[in-house]
């Protein structure tokens, strides 16, 4: 049991340093080819801090326990709203680009729906897998097209992003450097990510917990520190775009891109039923937390610190539910 306890938390900080070294590497890289700042916000920032999530559910996946899976991406989900924007406002209001607003939360809603009318058949197959995937594809060239047309700086290369030139994180120059913190953070995210699925489930199966509150909870919580990590230190920093849109797109790139692999590798079946097993009301949870955020911003395009405090609450109350139906 002690050795479980240990090789969890050596499996959340080989995801967290993981993870990191990954975003560090591949956003380097697409510096030195000369993407656009924004480019790689939409995608190399946000999809990197979601690495821990697509790989903890792809080897659930692999394992049948897609419970797991689909309680990662759920609960990630929640967290990465209601937990890691709402610690984040509490340092400094988030003021965003109104196109988070108009666009982005938009597509993360209609995305959130779309997942809930494919799971009502209890089974995520690999025919709708195909389609999140090709969603994540469409909804990249989308931010590509919208990126190019908005900012005269798309082949300078000038204006890079605070956060890949600021003083305390060094811009590394070296292309095999690049490569080799991508290649090390893959590497510690598959292990990190494995350890932390046995343990976990060594540690819940102990008390007799159920695989989707260990989805729901602990695994979501701690693949969702890249994103915890990246959106306070953007919000201390006052970039705040960069900490809501890490947030906006590492939840569309779970949905589309986790989900959509998870259930090529293999169907992702719903034991005891969609409704029947309660995920329905974790779903209809994670559209409310996702709908948080427009109602904030609606009129001044800011989470102010008070909209913190309600997100908080909203996570600590659906964590007191979900634990009062285990007990």
């Amino acid at each position: 049991m002690v050795l479980a306890w240990v090789l969890f938390v050596v499996g959340l900080l080989m995801l967290y340093y993981g993870a990191e070294w990954l975003v560090k590497g591949a956003s380097d890289l697409a510096r030195s080819l000369g993407l656009t700042p924004l480019v790689i916000g939409l995608t190399v920032v946000a999809f990197g801090t979601s690495a821990p999530e697509l790989v903890v559910s792809i080897i659930s996946s692999f394992q049948e326990k897609s419970m797991i899976a689909v309680g990662n991406v759920v609960g990630s989900n929640i967290c990465n709203i209601a937990l890691v924007l709402g610690l984040s406002s509490l340092f400094m209001p988030i003021k965003s680009d109104e196109s988070v607003v108009k666009r982005d939360i938009p597509i993360m809603l209609g995305i959130s729906l779309y997942l809930l009318l494919i799971s009502l058949n209890s089974k995520i197959g690999r025919l709708e897998g195909a389609t999140l995937l090709g969603g994540i594809t469409i909804y990249v060239c989308l931010n590509y097209y919208y990126a190019v047309k908005g900012t005269k700086q798309a082949s300078s290369g000038e204006g890079f992003s605070k956060e890949l030139v600021a003083e305390d994180i060094e811009y590394i120059p070296s292309r095999a450097r690049q490569i080799t913190l991508i290649v090390a953070g893959i590497l510690f995210v598959v292990a990190g990510a494995q350890i932390l699925i046995d343990s976990a489930v060594k540690i819940m199966h102990t008390f007799g917990i159920s695989e989707k509150f260990i989805g729901l909870t602990v695994v979501a919580l701690g693949t969702s520190l890249p994103e915890l990590a990246t959106s306070v230190v953007a919000a201390m920093r006052k970039e705040m775009d960069i900490s809501i849109g890490n947030l906006v797109g590492s939840n569309v790139f779970n949905i589309l891109g986790v989900l959509g692999a998870a259930s090529l590798v293999r169907p992702v079946l719903i034991p005891g039923g969609f409704i029947q097993s309660g995920l329905l009301i974790d779903y209809l949870v994670m559209m409310f937390i996702s709908f948080l955020p427009w109602v904030m911003m609606r009129k001044t395009n800011t989470v102010m610190r008070r909209d913190g405090v309600v997100l908080l609450s909203c996570y600590v109350g659906y964590i007191v539910y979900l634990t009062v139906k285990v007990l």
